[in-house]
């Protein structure tokens, strides 16, 4: 008997020693994935602090869903029990705007790791201005000091990362297409295509086509825009309601929350760029099948 009790110590002893082991290497993997980005060059745009600017970085920030993340006040709040979107007046202050840029355009954090819930592929396309504009109207809010717990990066997610699994954000900024830009022959679509893809990729793709690497994620494929009439479209991003008045689980919220704010000028080139987007898509398909 006592010679079993002996065995079923040491075999609980080895069992604890590899679970602490394990533990251990799923910790240093994922931070040794985390840790493996090097930052961007220095972001050295000036940022202004006319009325103008702060204006238009109050625009962008409203339309491209900051407060989506970050709060209504910006001052940062919890997600998912575990993410934390933190305070953004405070980051403005205290932080230097190559540390602002490095996060929101490049998903690094900054104490140099890479952020796992960070949609910077929203971002990566994002103009040098706007980013300025957005720091400075930050910079010209009241500050809001709030408490915030801790984020956590879940166990589970740190097992997928250290096995190749799952990466941080930082991993996928690559595969988020280049802008065409005045190639695409139009100022019209060159301006519709810059606001879809800091805007529309976040949900729809990183080319607007259900291409997200994380499939089960995206929204529909953009081509769905042939169904819409400008008006309908323009209907669609102010109220939330699609066709036939329908209630859509996602995009109604968002619409009613950030692209009800967008111009008539904006949702015009939007439309533009995504009715052509759209019928090139067709097309080609029609050729493929042929």
């Amino acid at each position: 008997m006592k010679s079993l009790a002996r065995l079923a110590i040491r075999l609980l002893a080895f069992l604890f020693v590899l679970a602490i082991g394990f533990v251990a290497f799923v910790y240093l993997a994922s931070e040794k994935h985390l840790r493996s980005f090097e930052l961007p060059p220095a972001y050295t745009y000036p940022v202004p602090d006319d009325a103008a600017a702060v204006e238009r970085g109050a625009h962008l920030t409203r339309t491209r869903g900051c407060r989506g993340c970050h709060g209504d006040d910006l001052a940062g709040q919890l997600m998912w029990e575990v993410a934390l979107a933190p305070n953004l007046l405070s980051l403005a202050r205290e932080e230097s705007p190559a540390t602002l840029e490095a996060a929101i355009r490049h998903g690094i954090g900054r104490d140099g790791r890479a952020m796992y819930s960070m949609p910077s592929y929203n971002f990566a396309r994002m103009r040098d201005e706007d980013l300025a504009d957005i720091i400075a109207y930050l910079r010209s809010l009241p500050l809001v000091q709030k408490e915030l717990p801790a984020g956590k990066l879940p166990f589970e997610i740190r097992m997928d990362i250290a096995f190749g699994n799952d990466a941080a954000i930082a991993a996928y900024l690559d595969l988020v297409p280049a802008l065409k830009g005045e190639s695409l022959g139009d100022p019209r679509l060159a301006r519709g295509e810059y606001i879809a893809m800091t805007t529309c990729n976040e949900c729809h793709g990183f080319g607007l086509r259900a291409d997200s690497p994380w499939e089960e994620e995206s929204a529909p494929d953009l081509i769905i825009i042939a169904a819409y009439s400008e008006a309908d479209f323009r209907h669609l991003m102010k109220t939330g309601l699609a066709l036939g008045g329908r209630e859509l689980r996602m995009m109604s919220g968002v619409a009613r929350s950030r692209f009800a704010w967008f111009t008539d000028q904006e949702l015009s080139d939007l439309y533009v760029f995504l009715s052509d987007m759209s019928a090139r898509a067709i097309a080609q398909s029609a050729i493929n099948r042929n």
